[in-house]
């Protein structure tokens, strides 16, 4: 009977053994589940800087665009003048900018003479000068060097037609 006792214990002390084991793994799995799931579920601090926009930076051009419409408003003398800034969140392409703003003072000109007076009267027809005006500036700037970036935006500071 005795001998029967102690196999009792025994496959009693090995079951709470066998217990403590299992309880072990099932910890150590989930621990390791719960550092994988966390380590896969959240971008790495590198990955979220790319995404983070850089502070903007203007650069005002100093001389107002003054344009004549004589030909194109029953011959009333009528005119526009535009005071502008550019934005960009590369001091490369506001370096760029500055550096080729007498031959985009051009063409921004010439871009200007080619309006209709009519057609800038409307705020549709402002926000189409001013989407123009951008593209020009960025092709402008993309023939020169590419490696320098693009404006993200142009401002028309004033704009005044009469």
């Amino acid at each position: 009977m005795a001998e029967i006792q102690k196999d009792i214990e025994l496959k009693q002390g090995m079951s709470k053994a066998t217990q403590i084991i299992a309880v072990l793994v099932l910890l150590i799995a989930a621990s390791a589940g719960g550092y994988w799931w966390s380590a896969h579920s959240t971008a790495p601090a590198d990955e979220i800087v790319l995404y983070t926009k850089a502070a903007p930076i203007y650069y005002e051009v100093a001389t107002p665009f003054i344009v004549n419409f004589s030909e194109q408003s029953d011959n009333q003398v009528r005119y526009l003048q535009i005071k502008m800034k550019v934005m960009a969140r590369n001091q490369n392409a506001i370096n760029s900018f500055a550096q080729h703003e007498p031959a985009i003072v051009h063409d921004l000109l010439m871009l200007f003479y080619s309006q209709n007076y009519d057609d800038l009267s409307t705020t549709e027809g402002t926000q189409a000068l001013q989407q123009a005006s951008l593209n020009t500036i960025n092709e402008f700037l993309t023939r020169q060097n590419a490696s320098s970036g693009n404006l993200e935006a142009v401002y028309f500071t004033s704009l005044v037609m009469q």
